[in-house]
């Protein structure tokens, strides 16, 4: 099988116990929590605690979302950053998310970089005096200042960060952006969605993302598939945003049917 996981996106209604009980159900890896859903982090438990609960499940805490607008570097963002790996330290995770601004600043490939490799280069001392990697997100919106792995991949290497700082390969956005080039020794995790709207991709956004089966017009099974002829064997981390997902009655049965088909597409 292969190494499915599951980001709390999935399904947002469950707090993280029962969230936790779901991928352990279905035999999940791992899973990723957020910062950006109702309520306080984790309900208010302690870290350590969710962090034993994993464990004790067989999971893997993979990832806690999100620093937003990490490329805006300022002390205030150092702050937040902080306060981030502390929680995910505390509970174990294995990395914190990365997500760059997203609102029309910094669009050009030379001021992506420049932003983006200022703040990979103040982050990376953090990360490695607190034990953790970082998942960083280029997302394919025309108003992203990150939008491009190319870029990506040129800070890792300008502030030596290879082994700490991996990309999200997210088959949305990377169909967003038109493609391009794949890094499978840089990618630390994937995040898989499908579309199936007749929407131009221009005007694709986040609720048109469903899980993916026959009619996915986003390749998720051929991006896993050239993923995986480059060597990449981490995590597949199931990402909805649809509301339709959200509010499914039995959202096991139907990751489980998805998880099926990804899993015969990959291997043929």
């Amino acid at each position: 099988m292969l190494p499915f996981a599951l980001n709390h996106m999935t399904a947002p209604r469950l707090d993280w116990r029962a969230f936790a009980d779901l991928a352990a159900t279905l035999g999940c890896v791992g899973v990723e929590y957020r910062n950006d859903l109702s309520g306080p982090l984790f309900g208010g438990t302690d870290p350590a605690e969710v962090g034993a609960t994993l464990r004790a499940h067989g999971l893997r805490f993979l990832a806690l979302a999100e620093v937003k607008m990490f490329n805006d570097w300022s002390d205030t963002k150092a702050a937040e950053a902080e306060a981030l790996m502390q929680i995910a330290a505390a509970a174990g995770a294995e990395a914190i998310s990365l997500i760059p601004r997203n609102d029309g600043v910094a669009t050009d490939r030379a001021d992506s970089r420049r932003v983006t490799e200022t703040a990979l280069r103040e982050v990376l001392p953090m990360l490695r005096a607190h034990g953790l990697k970082a998942m960083v997100e280029p997302l394919g919106f025309e108003v992203c200042s990150l939008r491009y792995k190319e870029v990506l991949a040129d800070c890792i290497e300008a502030v030596g960060g290879a082994g700490t700082l991996f990309m999200v390969h997210d088959t949305f956005h990377h169909h967003l952006a038109g493609g391009g080039t794949l890094f499978p020794d840089l990618t630390g995790i994937v995040h898989v969605s499908g579309v199936t709207a007749p929407v131009q991709v221009n005007a694709l956004r986040d609720p048109h993302r469903i899980l993916v089966d026959a009619d996915d017009m986003l390749g998720n099974v051929a991006q896993i598939r050239a993923l995986h002829r480059g060597g990449y064997r981490g995590p597949i981390s199931f990402e909805p945003f649809a509301p339709e997902i959200h509010a499914l009655p039995d959202p096991a049965k139907a990751l489980a049917a998805s998880m099926r088909f990804i899993e015969a597409g990959a291997a043929s």
